[in-house]
């Protein structure tokens, strides 16, 4: 079986955090996208980004107070369950979620701690989904 495509949904200010996060699900042998190393010099950021999402089929959500309504995070949501995504929600332990979208919601999420944590977090539960379906 061949690793699933993860796609990153994250706030700019949570660049830091998401790019770490990406580069760990990299060095554990995960298929990851992320704008900040997906996306080649020159090349239309809407399309590639429409191109990594749709080509995916997991989309984590690093949420945060900021991001939890905004129409980047909206959209990317709609999207993902138009196109019948796997959806994460990755949350932070420290900062409570007033109104989480329904959708987030429902879904079995991480709790988010350091990015080399979360996505060994992450990887052990995809790799333990992969091998029941196996």
């Amino acid at each position: 079986m061949t690793e699933p495509k993860v796609y990153i949904s994250y706030s700019h200010p949570d660049g830091a955090w998401a790019r770490k996060f990406a580069q760990r699900l990299t060095e554990l042998g995960l298929n990851a996208w992320f704008d900040q190393l997906s996306i080649p010099l020159g090349q239309d950021r809407a399309e590639a980004t429409e191109k990594g999402l749709r080509e995916s089929d997991i989309v984590v959500f690093l949420i945060n107070q900021d991001n939890v309504n905004s129409p980047n995070l909206l959209f990317e949501l709609g999207a993902a369950l138009a196109m019948k995504k796997t959806i994460v929600p990755v949350i932070s332990q420290d900062e409570p979620i007033p109104q989480l979208p329904f959708p987030l919601l429902r879904r079995q999420g991480l709790v988010r701690t350091s990015p080399e944590e979360t996505a060994q977090e992450f990887a052990r539960a995809i790799e333990a989904v992969s091998q029941e379906a196996a």
